[in-house]
């Protein structure tokens, strides 16, 4: 029980201190939805949203917990069919890209 309670608080300090970085930011990015970005979607994403991309509706899904699955193997067999990031972009636009 006590480790669930350290990994809260240092989810909160890490937050907090995410959120000061905020209002540092050139573009308005980082903060809160930096954080969210990078803890749930991986350091690919979170940097990409702090470059101005949006976070694409599948990666969304990963959060749902059924859906997640079918998403996550989904995109397993686009990697597996090779699909790069230049054909996401040509497909769903250079704003997720």
């Amino acid at each position: 029980m006590k480790m669930k309670k350290m990994f809260a608080v240092m989810m909160v300090a890490i937050m907090l201190l995410g959120m000061g970085q905020a209002v540092q930011a050139v573009e308005g990015r980082g903060g809160f939805m930096g954080f969210i970005a990078g803890c749930c979607f991986g350091m690919r994403a979170g940097g990409q949203y702090n470059e101005g991309k949006d976070i694409h509706w599948r990666e969304w899904c990963r959060l749902i917990p059924v859906a997640g699955y079918v998403i996550a193997i989904w995109d397993g067999v686009d990697g597996a069919q090779g699909i790069t990031e230049a054909d996401y972009a040509e497909q769903y636009g250079s704003m997720y890209f």
